[in-house]
C-alpha cells in the first residue's frame, strides 16, 4: 500500500517511535547538528519530531517521532534505506535502540 492509498483509506492511528542511545559528551554537538540538518526535509508521514536528552543522565539521548499512522511507518521501515534517525545516532558514534508506541489518546493545548 502506498502512502497516498493509506491516506485515502483513512487509516490514521498515530504511532510514536523512540530511538534511544547513550552519546558521549564530545559527540553531542555532532548529533545536534546532524539532527537539525536532517529535519529540514522530513520523511513522509512524520507529524512531529524531537531531539531530547535526559536531565538526570545527559548522555542518554532520544529522537522521538510522531507518525501519522503505523501503516506509514511500516512503509518507511520496509524501504531499503537505513532510517534517518539511526544514521543520525551513528554519526555521533552511537547505536540506537527502537521502541514503537501506539497512540491511544491525545490532547493538544488550544492556540492562544
Amino acid at each position: 500500500m502506498s502512502l497516498n492509498e493509506i491516506d485515502e483509506a483513512g487509516i490514521n492511528n498515530m504511532v510514536m517511535t523512540i530511538l534511544e542511545a547513550h552519546v558521549t559528551s564530545d559527540k553531542w554537538t555532532t548529533l545536534e547538528q546532524v539532527y537539525k540538518a536532517g529535519i529540514q526535509q522530513l520523511d513522509p508521514g512524520i507529524i512531529q519530531t524531537f531531539l531530547v536528552h535526559n536531565s538526570a543522565d545527559s548522555t542518554l539521548w532520544r529522537i522521538i517521532t510522531v507518525w501519522s499512522s503505523r501503516q506509514v511507518l511500516e512503509v518507511m521501515r520496509r524501504s531499503t534505506e537505513t532510517p534517518q534517525g539511526v544514521l543520525m545516532f551513528r554519526s555521533a558514534g552511537a547505536e540506537p535502540t527502537l521502541s514503537i508506541f501506539d497512540t491511544v489518546a491525545q490532547a493538544t493545548a488550544p492556540q492562544t
